[in-house]
């Protein structure tokens, strides 16, 4: 089984934006099918199950995404597993957290670069009671990698593994999942997997040789229960399953590969 736990389903005009972004400032983005093609390409791959990550740049429109989100998980039961989003600090960010994940909402995501927020900031409180409370993970992007200009912040600011662990200290019993394996922050992040046994780590695009630089990978040797594969599909400038195929060639003993592309994502998010 695989489960990609690391996939961004957005509404066609928001996904155009975030495509002129990306062609922009970081990297051509190969796949621009709408969301249901999307969805068809990872399917015919072979990926079981994904979880729909969406992700909003200012207040106001989490509701709404939220809503998109679950009715293509409702169109592509159970392949998609839907998670909400908020702005940290925007009006009924409470109200919105409990009412998602008191439902049919697996996680939160939540992006430090994109929101100009670290993880420890006090406006980020909201969503750390709410994942202790409902036992639900959030995916915060809070490694300092890319440090794009275009974010209009620089992301070392607002991120870093020391801003995670002091999140943390004030809230353990938060799970929470660090995208990319915390790049480039990836060795301090391991330092807190011991600490901090609600934290693990996604192998989004770090783990297929894109970048110039990359992670030690024998992390996933060390950590096969922290760690889950994610791909950050559509918004990838190479074939979908280049870190899947990378995985692979690791050759990981059998049980731990499983974990990672599948069993510690259904832990975690749910099967169904």
């Amino acid at each position: 089984m695989i489960v990609d736990a690391h996939v961004h389903l957005h509404p066609h005009r928001l996904a155009e934006a975030i495509r002129r972004w990306f062609d922009t400032h970081a990297w051509g983005i190969v796949y621009r099918e709408d969301v249901d093609e999307s969805v068809q390409v990872l399917c015919d791959g072979g990926v079981d199950r994904m979880v729909a990550l969406p992700y909003v740049h200012k207040p106001g429109l989490a509701r709404a995404l939220n809503e998109f989100t679950l009715e293509v998980a409702r169109r592509h039961h159970p392949r998609v597993l839907p998670c909400c989003t908020v702005f940290p600090g925007e009006e009924g960010e409470e109200q919105l957290l409990d009412e998602a994940l008191s439902g049919a909402f697996r996680g939160a995501k939540i992006h430090s670069h994109v929101m100009k927020v670290a993880p420890d900031d006090p406006r980020l409180d909201p969503v750390w009671r709410a994942s202790a409370r409902f036992r639900k993970p959030v995916v915060i992007h809070c490694g300092p990698e890319p440090a794009l200009a275009g974010y209009g912040v620089d992301p070392r600011a607002v991120s870093g593994a020391d801003r995670l662990r002091r999140a943390l200290e004030r809230h353990p019993d938060a799970v929470v999942i660090v995208p990319h394996l915390g790049f480039d922050h990836t060795a301090q992040f391991e330092e807190m997997l011991a600490h901090f046994p609600n934290l693990y780590l996604d192998t989004t695009m770090v783990v297929g040789g894109y970048f110039e630089r990359q992670p030690d990978l024998a992390i996933l040797r060390r950590h096969p229960d922290r760690i889950l594969y994610g791909t950050d599909f559509p918004n990838i400038p190479y074939s979908w399953d280049r870190e899947l195929r990378a995985i692979r060639a690791l050759r990981l003993p059998a049980g731990d590969e499983e974990k990672i592309l599948a069993g510690n994502a259904l832990r975690l998010f749910g099967s169904q």
